[in-house]
């Protein structure tokens, strides 16, 4: 299995001890200053010995692709570094060809929507030491042949050919056309559900590209103003399905490099109103993968393709009552059988399958998850994944046979630990953390487990947080509506069992999500300190329809999403309540996007629970939101108008009995600020008082500048002056 790129590059925000105060602000969540230490765009070498990584020059602000050894950690050479290249004072990121003889670097790049960039991309010779650019335009998605000869991108919805041996670019599809036709690039809603944007891939021979085309010309505009500082705003128009409308038609295509000739792939089996949301080619340069998925996703078919003997074989088909997930865990090993995951015993295990589809083996088993699959190690006949063996809100990585047999645990401490493998399966890279310990990176080996060198222990954080008022997340489970609840709890440091306090919950809530983690903090957890630091007692409960504890405890939510989630947060809410310390007329709850939604809905079927509430990028009404991501749980509106409108809170407004803040960015295209505006017009119409803002040209996110301080500066004052008696300025 070749290793792809694993960014280990942590995003929160931790604090140092500059200052010998007793709490900290909220200046210092958010200011940049107190990140972690981390490991930048780690690829490990093909020879499984060495690794390459991402520096920054901070003194000179350039940037070098840099070779290490695993065992010594000690640098053994400069790959390539901007500081020698005219063309590029920097890069942001870096791809190797198959032989790691050449680099594809990244720079000058804008963001498009979450995962999908524009940029202009080089290629570098390493042994020549020469650059050359892919194409004056910015491009996407720049992908090398296997042979390292060529390498496709996309530009302006068609697909483009570079030879890097003659420097001649091939145009391969004419047809695109913005809001109309892509090639080989997602669409918005393939793009934002199914997490991946590059819709074509190289067979192994490097002679034939497969790729999916979005035919978007019958699909809804959704449109956004953008303000910006010019005189007249603009527009943003683009295609966006809501849940029960037209999606873009997909179609399969191959495309031969030697004949120049593109084809469409037609199956044995008639598929009416489906998607196509993974392909990839087998160990066999004419054998393709394609995942079909119904509408209602709960019918996931794996073909397997020949273009050449124009043949197509349905190898497998997953189903279930509810909804069938789509990963990225399929893998072929030499004989083509293949690995895959699937919950068709309750639980998420691994499974093995003949090239034909036949069951070899169920490889995992247990009333438990495996959370995610790292590889296969064909010499030793060795999978790598990681589970909930230890509980589901801790994390831990395993070894086993193919066979199933000969299992081990190769992480001994409780909390989340994650691995990197190195390409020969030698080595990994364990990334640990708890609620308690910040992140650790240590090297193992990857037979045993055993240590073999520390990396990182970001210790000096542990010392830096002894100047502060720092609190100890409390794990536990509530029993609620009859189930065992994850949940934690987080108390000021002169905690009084004697004195009442004020409580704040947080939940998101989504399918399939958690909260309830055994992980070090983020920055928004730190936020949570802050309160308790002014007073306040956090909790989260993970409710029904939440991940890692079984299938039936999943699915439960589905076609009612936000039903069940609402009845366990109120529930919660009131027995937490009951707690001599807790001040049970001052009990408020706050989410963002899901939980915004939840947020609100709890505020209002709550209303003798919960005296406040904020709702960040809140969906107000599913019939607002996208087919893909909406339709697995729901089916659409016109299948279940009940399970859409009933849990819908600008539906009854008149249930608004405490204080609400509502946020939204309008720039948000995810949760569009639709949402928001149908709801406050709700409110109006119900003469119900409350306080909203709406972040101007901001994304989902909210973010950039000042923003995020100004708004949970915002949220805390909302905090201190409906549930304390506290403001910052």
């Amino acid at each position: 299995m070749k290793t792809p790129f694993i960014f280990l590059l942590s995003c929160f925000f931790m604090f140092t001890a500059t200052s010998q105060k007793d709490s900290f602000s909220l200046a210092q969540i958010w200011d940049g200053s107190f990140r972690t230490q981390g490991l930048n765009s780690l690829h490990s070498m093909n020879n499984g010995k060495q690794y390459s990584v991402l520096n920054f020059d901070r003194s000179t602000g350039s940037t070098s692709v840099d070779l290490y050894d695993y065992v010594t950690f000690s640098k053994v050479k400069v790959i390539a570094t901007s500081k020698t290249m005219e063309a590029i004072p920097y890069f942001t990121n870096y791809t190797f060809s198959s032989n790691e003889l050449k680099l594809i670097l990244e720079t000058n790049t804008e963001s498009i929507f979450r995962h999908s960039v524009l940029g202009h991309y080089y290629v570098y010779d390493i042994e020549l030491d020469q650059l050359n650019i892919i194409s004056e335009n910015k491009i996407q998605e720049p992908t090398f042949s296997p042979d390292g000869t060529k390498v496709a991108f996309a530009m302006n919805n068609n697909l483009f050919i570079k030879d890097l041996i003659t420097g001649k670019t091939n145009q391969i599809t004419f047809d695109g056309e913005k809001n109309r036709v892509i090639n080989g690039i997602t669409d918005w809603v393939y793009e934002e559900e199914f997490a991946f944007v590059r819709a074509f891939e190289w067979n192994i021979n490097s002679n034939r590209i497969a790729f999916i085309r979005f035919d978007e010309s019958d699909v809804p505009e959704f449109s956004m103003d953008v303000y910006g500082k010019d005189l007249y705003q603009t527009q943003n128009v683009f295609k966006y399905p809501k849940a029960g409308e037209k999606n873009a038609n997909v179609s399969l295509h191959f495309y031969d490099i030697n004949s120049d000739q593109t084809s469409i792939v037609s199956l044995p089996k008639t598929y009416i109103d489906f998607y196509i949301p993974r392909i990839k080619w087998t160990n066999d340069a004419d054998l393709l993968s394609v995942q079909y998925l119904n509408r209602h996703q709960n019918q996931l078919d794996l073909w397997l393709i020949n273009p050449v003997k124009v043949q197509a074989n349905l190898v497998l088909s997953e189903t279930d009552l509810a909804y069938v997930d789509v990963t990225d865990n399929l893998t072929f090993l030499q004989d083509n059988s293949f690995l895959w995951t699937s919950e068709k015993d309750g639980y998420n295990h691994l499974y093995h399958y003949s090239k034909n589809g036949k069951l070899k083996t169920q490889i995992t088993k247990g009333d438990w998850e495996v959370t995610a699959y790292y590889g296969y190690n064909e010499f030793d006949n060795v999978i790598y994944y990681q589970s909930v063996e230890n509980g589901s809100i801790n994390r831990d990585v395993y070894s086993v046979k193919l066979n199933g047999k000969r299992k081990k645990r190769l992480t001994t401490q409780e909390g989340t630990n994650d691995a990197s493998f190195s390409a020969d399966f030698t080595y990994f890279i364990k990334t640990f953390s708890s609620a308690k310990i910040p992140t650790k990176y240590t090297l193992n080996d990857s037979k045993t487990g055993r240590l073999v060198r520390n990396i990182l222990d970001n210790s000096t954080l542990l010392n830096s947080l002894n100047n502060y008022k720092y609190s100890n997340k409390e794990f536990s489970t509530i029993n609620v509506n009859g189930n065992e609840l994850n949940m934690w709890m987080l108390k000021p440091v002169d905690f009084d069992a004697t004195k009442t306090y004020p409580l704040l919950m947080f939940q998101y809530s989504g399918p399939g999500s958690q909260e309830v983690a055994n992980k070090w903090n983020n920055s928004r957890d730190y936020w949570h300190q802050f309160l308790t630091q002014q007073g306040y007692i956090v909790a989260c409960v993970d409710g029904r329809g939440t991940g890692f504890k079984g299938s039936n405890f999943k699915k439960l939510t589905y076609l009612n999403l936000v039903k069940y989630e609402t009845e366990d947060q109120i529930q919660a809410a009131k027995q937490i309540g009951s707690l001599s310390y807790i001040d049970n007329s001052r009990i408020g709850i706050w989410g963002w996007s899901f939980g915004g939604h939840m947020s609100t809905n709890c505020l209002l079927k709550g209303n003798n629970v919960f005296k406040m509430a904020i709702a960040v990028a809140p969906v107000t009404s599913w019939r607002f939101y996208d087919t893909i991501y909406t339709e697995r749980f729901m089916r659409t509106p016109q299948e279940n108008p009940g399970g859409y409108d009933d849990n819908s809170p600008f539906n009854y407004p008149e249930l608004l009995r405490g204080d609400y803040l509502l946020v939204h960015g309008s720039g948000d295209d995810n949760v569009h600020v639709q949402h928001t505006m149908r709801m406050v017009e709700a409110l109006i119409q119900a003469n119900k008082q409350f306080d909203w803002s709406i972040y101007p040209d901001k994304n989902h996110g909210i973010y950039g500048g000042n923003t995020t301080m100004h708004l949970y500066t915002k949220m805390t004052n909302f905090l201190h002056e409906k549930l304390g008696d506290k403001r910052i300025n």
